[in-house]
């Protein structure tokens, strides 16, 4: 395994090159999010998520959530976005919200068993510069094994990921340790299926125009 020590600028370009052509190659790296260290693999390639299921413990037909550098590239890769998404992301993207709709139309690996997709833009320098870099979306769950904490600093990350991981992008333990808050737009009315770093009044505030929550 290696690892990939980053400034507050980011990582230095030969390591960024690394870890993108870790990440295409089928690689799984641990990263850096706003809220906890987090799990990637590329979302377009499906014996990745497979391993990736293994190594969190969970079924393997269960969809991860996906993160986009911006809008704009989450626009590219997964065409219209609903008006409901589209708010929550213009309020708190990039940060601690996924948003979970139905992508139109559908894309291959990237949706869940109902045709559904969480998609989060992350609040991370690091992250984002990776993001960038890669081009596309990475399928990303917290990094720990079902039923655990969630990993705040790189020794957890190691202490409980190490022999399963390929990489490990390490800028410190300067996450949150609360998780994003998860929507769910896909419904007759907005559902908060996880309270997270950003209140539920904040998003149905944001979402207080829709008919539905008149």
């Amino acid at each position: 395994m290696v690892v990939w020590k980053a400034d507050p600028k980011g990582l230095s370009q030969a390591d960024l090159d690394a870890c993108v052509a870790l990440l295409r190659g089928g690689g799984l790296a641990a990263v850096p999010t706003e809220t906890v260290y987090g799990l990637a693999v590329d979302a377009w390639q499906p014996a990745a998520q497979n391993r990736l299921a293994k190594v969190k413990g969970r079924a393997e037909n269960k969809a991860f959530p996906i993160q986009f550098a911006d809008l704009g590239q989450v626009e590219r890769w997964l065409g219209t976005i609903p008006e409901l998404a589209r708010r929550l992301f213009e309020r708190f993207s990039p940060g601690p919200v996924t948003v979970v709709f139905r992508p139109d139309p559908p894309v291959a690996f990237l949706d869940g068993s109902d045709g559904t997709v969480g998609v989060r833009i992350p609040d991370h320098p690091v992250m984002l510069q990776i993001l960038r870099a890669f081009g596309g979306p990475l399928a990303v769950t917290s990094a720990n094994r079902s039923g655990e904490a969630p990993a705040v600093d790189p020794g957890a990350v190691l202490e409980s990921l190490g022999c399963l991981i390929d990489a490990l992008v390490d800028v410190g333990g300067c996450c949150t340790g609360v998780a994003s808050t998860v929507v769910d737009v896909t419904g007759e009315a907005p559902r908060i299926l996880r309270d997270g770093g950003v209140s539920s009044d904040a998003v149905f505030e944001t979402l207080a125009d829709n008919e539905v929550l008149a």
